[in-house]
């Protein structure tokens, strides 16, 4: 893609950072298995110096009011690294952008600013990909919701301040039969009957943590509803959609970093008395590895030109996600194998980036659920 100035000066910024800000602390949190504090808000701290942090909102609400394709570049240089690292960089979620009220000065701006952070919190123990089956739910008592349910596989760099919580609020009649109404609420950490923790410790992005949420009858109030109420799922939509790009976006990040080591490693490490890259069996690998990431940068690209134009559609965002995350699994893997047994040790990072890429085809929605989407949008207008 050809850059312009602007772009260029935007992409060097951001390589700059990463090297001088995250790639020095790789090892440490990985080997920590969590960030510490101290360096979370160092690199919260300079973002901010930068202009990285809150990028990706709207200058109306004091974020940095980047487009689509410049966010593109940003998340595709973060995907060069940890998630537990590069997400102290904030890009809070845009479903803040339905605040209204107080909810605005409550919730939205403290994100903008960084004195909050929020939580995402849709996917339960037995509803991950199956959202009509979460238990989650809240029931009206006068003016007030009661709010009852669990929440997993929660993820964040720090404890938050609030969580933005899926609840089921009813349910309407629809030609397909019953469908459960979901409602999107603004949940402060503290209040009664809502307890939260650390949860399980993935070997993917050591350092980004998992949380676990449960409610029990914990009382909110009319204003704590965000958007409307019923309308959660098509809220939550706009966020997922273009979440599976940045997705994508990352993962070619991630393949690039990936691809570049392992070609230089071909060109260097030899065997039988030449560079292991002059044959076929190694040779090959590079040239599919380079194929396939250059695919997935363009659809990527083409992802976000349509995202920019308004006409993105979900089998779009659905395609970008499964191309990408598959790809990187398999540039990964054959980086490996091209290292040989180097690739498996702890001195070096391939191992590392071949454990983070495996989480990539799981979570915004396994490779099967873009499948499922990308098969529907194909199906639903022949009527089957």
């Amino acid at each position: 893609m050809e850059l312009t100035h602007e772009q260029q000066m935007l992409h060097d910024t951001v390589q700059a950072f990463m090297e001088q800000e995250l790639y020095p602390h790789e090892e440490e949190v990985d080997r920590l298995g969590e960030v510490p504090i101290d360096l979370g808000r160092q690199i919260e701290a300079r973002s901010k110096e930068v202009g990285l942090f809150a990028a990706n909102l709207p200058e109306s609400v004091g974020g940095g009011g980047l487009d689509y394709r410049c966010m593109a570049l940003i998340e595709r240089e973060y995907g060069k690294t940890s998630h537990a690292l590069h997400s102290w960089i904030a890009r809070p979620t845009e479903l803040l952008l339905a605040c209204e009220g107080d909810q605005i000065a409550r919730y939205l701006d403290p994100c903008v600013t960084g004195d909050k952070r929020e939580l995402f919190a849709l996917t339960e123990p037995e509803a991950g990909s199956d959202i009509m089956s979460m238990k989650s739910n809240a029931r009206r008592d006068g003016d007030d919701w009661i709010l009852n349910g669990s929440k997993h596989f929660i993820s964040g760099p720090v404890m938050p301040d609030f969580a933005i919580v899926f609840a089921a609020t009813g349910e309407d009649e629809t030609p397909r039969g019953p469908r459960k109404r979901i409602t999107a609420f603004l949940v402060d950490v503290g209040l009664d009957g809502f307890s939260i923790q650390e949860g399980n410790r993935c070997v993917s992005y050591r350092g980004y943590q998992t949380f676990q949420l449960h409610f029990s009858d914990v009382r909110l109030g009319p204003g704590q509803i965000l958007g409307e109420e019923g309308r959660g799922l098509e809220l939550s939509g706009k966020w997922l959609g273009m979440g599976r790009i940045w997705v994508g976006a990352t993962c070619c990040g991630k393949a690039e970093r990936l691809f570049d080591l392992a070609a230089e490693w071909a060109a260097n490490r030899r065997q039988f008395g030449k560079p292991i890259g002059q044959f076929q069996a190694t040779g090959f690998k590079l040239a599919d590895m380079a194929v396939e990431l250059k695919a997935a940068d363009l659809m990527v690209a083409n992802a976000v030109e349509k995202a920019d134009r308004g006409t993105m559609t979900d089998a779009d965002a659905a395609m970008v996600k499964l191309y990408c995350s598959e790809m990187l699994n398999r540039i990964a893997d054959n980086t490996v194998q091209i290292y040989g047994g180097m690739g498996l040790m702890e001195e070096l990072p391939i191992q590392r980036l071949w454990r983070d890429a495996r989480l990539e085809r799981i979570w915004d929605g396994t490779s099967e659920i873009q499948r499922h989407i990308i098969s529907r949008s194909i199906l639903r207008p022949l009527g089957a």
